[in-house]
């Protein structure tokens, strides 16, 4: 029973971890990169559609993404949703058959507000870790007469040192996010 506590929650802070890292890579660097647009969804006849599932994306260019729609009717609704992305900054043009975007250079300034955003979405991240050690916590003591004391002390630390390891794990996410915006 307490093995099957851990491995719940180990799953459930590795889930939170690859979540955390989606997220980072959705904040843009001087690149551009087909991730940043993961999150963009279209008004697809009526209906939000996440882009990826409506066009094909390509970075030809170390600034600029070429977005190729598998239906031209959604040329329009595609390059709207881009445009009304908030942190993007990007500015779409549409040539009758492909959108067409290019990355302004960050500033120095942006490039700061950028890493507090990142810091933001990490600590967010760690905050739900540690809601899912509570949460665990709580149901290993909900076991304490099924079990001797010294096995739930045992799985505590065990606990502890999981939350640990996958705070760590979003800590060097974050850290190698901040050095890559930063980069200039």
């Amino acid at each position: 029973m307490i093995a099957d506590v851990l491995a719940e929650a180990g799953t459930r802070m590795d889930r939170a971890v690859e979540g955390a890292k989606d997220d980072f890579a959705t904040v843009r660097t001087g690149r551009a990169n087909p991730q940043l647009f993961q999150k963009v969804l279209v008004d697809y006849y009526g209906s939000p559609t996440p882009l990826d599932q409506l066009a094909s994306l390509n970075a030809p260019e170390a600034r600029s993404l070429i977005v190729t729609p598998y239906d031209k009717s959604a040329l329009k609704a595609i390059e709207q949703a881009i445009r009304d992305m908030p942190n993007l900054g990007a500015n779409p043009t549409n040539d009758g058959s492909i959108v067409r975007i290019t990355m302004p250079e960050l500033t120095e300034e942006r490039r700061k507000e950028f890493v507090k955003l990142v810091r933001s979405k990490g600590e967010d991240a760690k905050v739900h870790i540690r809601g899912l050690r509570r949460k665990s916590k709580d149901e290993l003591d909900a076991l304490k007469g099924e079990v001797g004391e010294d096995e739930l002390v045992r799985a505590e630390k065990e606990l502890d040192a999981l939350t640990r390891a996958h705070v760590d794990a979003i800590d060097e996410a974050l850290k190698r996010k901040e050095a890559e915006l930063l980069e200039v």
